[in-house]
């Protein structure tokens, strides 16, 4: 069973400690998403002790070597309370690696609700507290204002969704308000407005966004200024197997430096050897960072 994160007392803001990570490591976060094709392909059981052999494997892989980890939470749920446990361990190795981590959620509720999903990712106390989680806003942004403010006071992070490449995404994210704004437009700006004192001090905010590489023409279209949220942006579909250089102009142009490229199966297809493993993400580091740095 793995320990609460109460050791950092002192620990500098999520987007300073994500900036110095991507300029150590290239900004490249590595999925660990263990769902049974996966598994089964590295000769693991569908069981805990697969899904704990597996995410370990990842963390000895890649820890310390990329900008970021981001353990998929459902893959680790749907194995129940030993799962959640599996879960409680891979972040307590991630950690000890000295690995940001980025729980990938996705929760967005009202009210109490939420609160207690905030106090279960991003309190100090709490076992499964990450350096950052995924949260959704699509029930207003206003629902986030208590996790945001419990992410900035114990220094930890969140990633809200804006731009999805998925094609249902659209339907609400590209419809208008009242004012004829899109309304990921309205979630860009608010997340600007939480990151404005960070902004001010010349650093990276700590609230990001999740704007996907494979989005096309999206961000111009809907007149969405990325550069002003000055917040990291997780964006899948970097590299090989999604967008490349051009691609990455046209959707996040000067803001290129902020973005931590995700990527899972193109490196968990390469398991279930740790060199292999390692090998497959300093191959997708260098290509995340040809793509958005070269």
């Amino acid at each position: 069973m793995s320990t609460p994160n109460t050791d950092f007392p002192g620990r500098l803001p999520f987007g300073a400690r994500l900036a110095a990570a991507m300029d150590a490591h290239g900004p490249l976060c590595v999925g660990i998403d263990p769902h049974a094709a996966l598994l089964e392909s590295w000769d693991l059981p569908d069981t805990p002790q697969g899904l704990r052999d597996f995410s370990l494997r990842v963390v000895e892989a890649v820890g310390g070597r990329v900008a970021a980890v981001k353990p998929q939470s459902a893959f680790f749920e749907r194995h129940g309370s030993a799962g959640v446990a599996v879960l409680e361990e891979t972040l307590a190795a991630l950690h000890d690696a000295g690995t940001l981590s980025v729980l990938d959620v996705k929760r967005g509720d009202i009210g109490s609700t939420m609160d207690g999903y905030a106090q279960a990712y991003l309190a100090d106390s709490s076992p499964l507290a990450a350096d950052a989680i995924t949260v959704s806003p699509y029930l207003g942004l206003g629902s986030l204002n208590s996790t945001l403010e419990l992410s900035a006071a114990n220094q930890r992070g969140v990633f809200v969704l804006a731009l999805t490449s998925n094609p249902e995404g659209p339907q609400v994210q590209h419809a208008t308000t009242a004012d004829g704004r899109a309304v990921a437009r309205t979630i860009v700006e608010g997340v600007a407005e939480f990151n404005a004192v960070a902004k001010a001090s010349g650093m990276l905010g700590s609230v990001g966004l999740v704007v996907g590489a494979t989005t096309g023409d999206a961000v111009a279209r809907l007149g969405i200024d990325l550069a002003a949220a000055n917040g990291p942006l997780l964006a899948p579909g970097v590299g090989a197997q999604g967008a490349g250089a051009a691609e990455l102009e046209a959707i996040f142009g000067p803001v290129r430096r902020n973005v931590l490229a995700s990527t899972s199966r193109g490196v968990l297809r390469a398991g279930p050897k740790v060199a292999d493993l390692r090998a497959a993400a300093q191959k997708a580091a260098a290509e995340a960072a040809a793509a958005l740095l070269g």
